[in-house]
């Protein structure tokens, strides 16, 4: 299927790693031309050669933090500059510690909250503009299943990524005349580094082996594992393309039904 994103613009944020690169890949793959970003300089770097080596199509890695305005307002004026603007956004930001509610305090959920949600709200506010112009445009933000089923062990995720699911839901009402879709991603257990210190966690916790670990979180999903990045990837090129131009507005699971609810 083509998905119609050849030389498209797309915003890639955290994508030196995990989800974002598993994203960035995607769109690649594509052709889509690029704009990944992270804090790490060296690892950015890195990917965004990797990416230009394999997938022939322009990059441009950036060092930005997203939980910065000033910093969003930076990566948005270097798109301008190479390429006059984005038509896909794809707002990510690395997740909050984990922990339950009687492991943090009321400024971690400040944190958590720029982190997740003020970081969302900063980044698509960056590229509405040059978006409705041209009556184009694909807002996706990752969020994780704890905005269907809070987990207790993630309390500041299951805080901090329901206002984004709001965000995405109002952006999708007010640019639906502009050809713009905003939809939301939201991740079960999928196998990047994220999970993986989860998983450390939970060898601390319970003095239990990784593998043993790993067992018991692919025992609390159907499917009976944990999800591949490049399924994700996979997923979010999709709602970025002309193919899901009616999806808007939406919330969409992927996490081996292990969401258990009906809404």
């Amino acid at each position: 299927m083509d998905l119609g994103l050849k030389d498209k613009v797309a915003v890639v944020t955290a994508s030196s790693r995990g989800l974002g690169k598993a994203v960035a890949e995607a769109l690649a793959q594509e052709g889509a031309r690029l704009v990944i970003c992270s804090r790490d300089a060296d690892r950015i770097m890195e990917c965004g050669r990797h990416l230009k080596q394999t997938y022939k199509t322009d990059v441009l890695p950036v060092v930005c933090d997203v939980s910065e305005p000033q910093s969003v307002t930076g990566l948005r004026d270097k798109v301008l500059e190479a390429f006059g603007g984005a038509d896909i956004l794809f707002a990510n930001a690395g997740g909050p510690p984990p922990g339950g509610v009687l492991d943090v305090k009321p400024e971690d959920y400040e944190q958590a909250i720029r982190l997740n949600l003020m970081s969302a709200i900063h980044l698509a506010y960056a590229f509405l503009p040059q978006m409705k112009e041209k009556r184009w445009g694909r807002i996706i933000a990752s969020t994780s299943i704890t905005v269907k089923q809070p987990i207790p062990s993630l309390a500041l995720s299951n805080i901090s990524r329901v206002g984004v699911v709001a965000l995405i839901k109002s952006l999708a009402r007010d640019l639906a005349p502009f050809n713009i879709t905003a939809n939301s991603v939201a991740p079960g257990y999928i196998m990047t580094e994220r999970v993986k210190q989860l998983l450390e966690a939970r060898v601390a916790a319970e003095g239990i082996s990784f593998d043993q670990a790993a067992e018991r979180m692919a025992e609390q999903i159907p499917a009976r594992r944990t999800g591949a990045p490049e399924e994700f990837g996979a997923l979010v090129a999709f709602l970025a393309s002309e193919r899901a131009a009616y999806i808007n507005g939406e919330t969409v699971l992927i996490d081996g039904a292990m969401y258990s609810g009906l809404f």
